[in-house]
């Protein structure tokens, strides 16, 4: 697809599969830079430093360690522990495709690592993330990069397309059990769930709006991924009761150059 398809198609409905994002030697280094992370959340964890909150242990994992590493669900704010991540948040491939969708200023919002470790990779419940994002309105896109291949047996995302036209709506806990139900809800329409298989180094985009998931991963390979949220600067930033009033976003492109930019609430 051309710029203007890719972006009529987003618009429509709710998302696009960018293939072939990432080359065999970026996908390489984004596995070797996952288990030294894996390795960090250790070493933080032994002097129990604060900064292990941001390393977030599987919760439905039998035990809490594979031989010398710890079983993670989630590491978030990767930009601050990895160089190779921060790059990739500003991969040319990813950012030229984002601004096509958002505008040539972009912001970042979410910088993540989903991991699904092997056998014991827990469910994701049925949600939008702006239901769970103080920022307004919900125009955010999301960069879901596959550094394995996503399959529907490990797990791989599921998307409910044009879904982001529904407005927004509540939903519960992400994290699930392997056996339970990605949704509770009994009026969500599920016909239309797709499961967005990739192969390693492709991409998903999709709206804040769009209703996802995604399975367990019950295979003996972990299925890793690098999750970017990106934003205009039109956003406005909300915060919650009792959260602070200002907030400053890493600059990805456009405003003048700058490498952070503050967003004050009104």
């Amino acid at each position: 697809m051309n710029p203007q398809q890719q972006r009529r198609f987003f618009e429509e409905r709710g998302y696009l599969i960018v293939p072939d994002l990432l080359d065999d030697d970026e996908i390489a280094a984004s596995r070797a830079e996952i288990k030294r992370l894996h390795q960090l959340a250790t070493d933080l964890h032994t002097r129990e430093d604060p900064l292990r909150g941001h390393f977030q242990r599987e919760p439905f994992a039998h035990n809490h360690n594979r031989g010398d590493l710890p079983i993670l669900r989630k590491i978030e704010n990767t930009r601050n522990f990895s160089d190779f991540f921060a790059r990739l948040s500003a991969h040319p491939n990813l950012v030229s495709t984002i601004q096509n969708l958002l505008g040539n200023d972009l912001l970042l919002f979410r910088s993540t690592l989903m991991l699904k470790p092997a056998l014991h990779g827990s469910a994701h419940a049925l949600h939008q993330d702006s239901a769970y994002w103080p920022m307004e309105p919900p125009a955010l896109a999301t960069a879901s990069i596959a550094l394995d291949d996503a399959t529907s047996q490990n797990g791989c995302i599921k998307v409910i397309p044009r879904s982001h036209h529904w407005g927004l709506q509540q939903w519960g806990h992400i994290a699930q059990a392997q056996d339970a139900p990605l949704s509770d809800r009994e009026d969500l329409d599920l016909s239309g769930q797709i499961d967005v298989e990739l192969k390693a180094g492709s991409a998903v985009l999709f709206h804040s709006l769009m209703v996802h998931g995604s399975g367990p991963n019950q295979t003996e390979h972990s299925r890793n991924t690098a999750l970017y949220a990106y934003f205009s600067p039109h956003v406005r930033y909300v915060p919650g009761k009792g959260a602070p009033r200002e907030k400053s976003f890493p600059v990805i492109a456009g405003l003048n150059d700058a490498t952070e930019h503050t967003l004050v609430a009104s």
